[in-house]
């Protein structure tokens, strides 16, 4: 079979104002960006801002394995499917950031015959909405110094300057610097740090707010520093606010494309769900339901993450509810979970499977904490067998969940048709009664142990002493009351990514808590998760290319 980027470049592209006209969306309220690409206008939302929302489907996935899941190929080829179906649906994404492109992981286009195209320009820089972060994110950050160096009327403690600059790359050697070297004219000396875009709070505000008014109200919130008394410093106070807000203008609106059969998708926003709250932006996921009867949205890497941050921190502050959550596996996973080696995951082995199925059922069980109707697809691989797929049928179905297999990658709509009628039989049927995990009023510590233990399956959850101290700040500023936005490897239920299957009373180690005042949670970092990536032994970026025509190559 053809790669993902063959596919995508071979693909006949309708103009993306006939695919907007399925929406019901007029050629003035488009801001062009080429002939594939767009930017929705304000006018379309104070049009459609009193309609009745459709359906919303949230796609998750379990834990994310070398054997692959397919989490963002299945919603793409799920909203083919309801097309198919002459379903009025629409795709809602997250942009793809260009460090695992580059890195290890790839991009976020969906793959085979499910993906959203034009897949190279999404993978790259598309409408350039992750530069506008970055610039805007760095412009806060040489405003700050600049303030240091012209005085320092705010009083600032450069030991205790919280904001870091941000780079939409792998670099680790950017993790921590030191700036401010050479002449007195050169800035103060100071240690600093570097995070990847989609860590940056600014990107967290910008997939949050929900118009210009609300983005500038969050961008003066962010805390960058504290001064030698304690008292946190702001955007506002730095007067950054209104140079943030122009940098990001056309970057809040969202962006719509289409998928290979031409079904509409609006891709806006990108935090990762690892390292930040992984979903796209509300500003999209809100225009969709409007738009469209059923829209299909996805939330980072696998439940324990994308999902719960998708439903504890973007549906609590949007006022989202999901109908339903399609809850994606593989049969090659799953034995990945059991304990196969990855060169021997082709082979039927039912004792294996039914070993790292684990991992599925707790996910299962997650999903059930939130009272939401679920749907188990597998993606399916020509190499799994009929007792193999009939075993996770029978599981799923054991434990009260609905079960359709997905051919989606290799057949595009007419392979998801199976699931997609699945889900919209369970919609129908079954009513959600979706509620978040925690309340507001418990403390930030009550918190991360509830989604520790209740989400995660640990036992002990262990604040380090700094943490302590930081959580104590953090509440007496007056952010107590804030979700928590659990920052931890996507590999393992656990902390450790080296422990596969369903781990069970394990401890949770929290190295490090900050508060993100503009997006509205609190971060708590585990383990020895990362905000800046590394690259891999051997980057994907060794293998793309560009073509003496101007088509690019190795994208995957």
């Amino acid at each position: 079979m053809k790669s993902d980027i063959e596919i995508a470049l071979e693909a006949d592209l309708e103009p993306i104002q006939k695919v907007a006209e399925k929406l019901g969306i007029n050629e003035d309220e488009l801001d062009l960006y080429g002939k594939h690409k767009a930017k929705l206008t304000d006018e379309l939302w104070n049009r459609i801002k009193a309609r009745p929302d459709g359906k919303l489907i949230l796609v998750t996935a379990i834990n994310p394995t070398p054997a692959g899941e397919g989490k963002t190929t299945t919603t793409v080829g799920l909203g083919q499917a309801m097309d198919k179906l002459g379903k009025k649906a629409v795709i809602a994404l997250r942009e793809p950031s260009l460090g695992p492109c580059f890195g290890l992981k790839g991009g976020a286009a969906g793959g085979g015959y499910a993906q959203v195209v034009p897949m190279d320009d999404l993978n790259l820089h598309f409408t350039g909405d992750f530069h506008a972060i970055t610039s805007a994110n760095n412009l806060l950050a040489a405003m700050l110094d600049n303030h240091i160096q012209q005085g320092n009327a705010l009083n600032i403690d450069t030991k205790q300057i919280v904001w870091k600059r941000c780079v939409d790359m792998n670099d680790r050697v950017l993790r921590n610097i030191t700036v401010g070297l050479g002449r007195k004219v050169d800035g103060v000396t100071r240690e600093d740090h570097f995070i990847i875009t989609v860590a940056s709070e600014i990107m967290a505000i910008l997939c949050l707010a929900e118009n210009m008014k609300d983005l500038k109200e969050r961008l003066g919130r962010i805390i960058v520093a504290y001064t030698y008394e304690g008292n946190p410093i702001t955007a506002k106070d730095l007067h950054a606010v209104g140079a943030m807000a122009a940098l990001l203008k056309d970057a809040i609106r969202p962006n719509l494309i289409q998928t290979l059969e031409h079904t509409p998708a609006l891709v806006h926003g990108g935090p990762f769900a690892n390292i930040a709250h992984g979903c796209n932006s509300i500003r999209a996921t809100k225009t969709a339901l409007k738009l469209a009867d059923y829209t299909i949205t996805e939330a980072g890497f696998g439940a324990d993450l994308g999902a719960e941050k998708f439903l504890d921190i973007k549906c609590r502050m949007a006022g989202l509810k999901p109908d339903a959550i399609v809850l994606v596996a593989t049969v090659r996973a799953l034995k990945y979970n059991g304990g196969v080696s990855k060169d021997k995951l082709n082979e039927e082995n039912l004792e294996a499977l039914k070993k790292g199925i684990v991992n599925l059922e707790k996910h299962i069980e997650n999903v059930a904490k939130y009272d939401v109707p679920c749907v188990v697809t597998l993606n399916q691989f020509v190499s799994d067998t009929p007792a193999e797929l009939s075993y996770v049928r029978e599981f799923c179905e054991a434990r009260g969940c609905e079960f359709a297999l997905s051919q989606v990658w290799e057949k595009g709509g007419e392979g998801g048709v199976e699931l997609a009628n699945k889900v919209i039989e369970t919609i129908e049927t079954k009513e959600s009664h979706f509620h978040c995990l925690y309340e507001d009023s418990l403390s930030l510590k009550e918190k991360m142990t509830t989604i520790a233990r209740e989400i995660y399956g640990a036992g002990e959850v262990i604040f380090e002493p700094a943490v302590e101290a930081q959580i104590a700040r953090i509440e007496s500023l007056g952010f107590g009351n804030m979700p928590v936005c659990m920052a931890k490897n996507q590999y393992s239920l656990s902390d450790d990514k080296s422990v596969l299957g369903r781990p069970e009373n394990f401890p949770i180690h929290i190295r490090e808590v900050y508060v993100s005042a503009g997006a509205g949670f609190v971060v708590a970092i585990t383990g020895t998760i990362m905000t800046m990536p590394g690259l891999p032994k051997v980057p994907a970026a060794e293998g793309i290319d560009v073509s003496d025509d101007g088509r690019i190559t190795g994208l995957f």
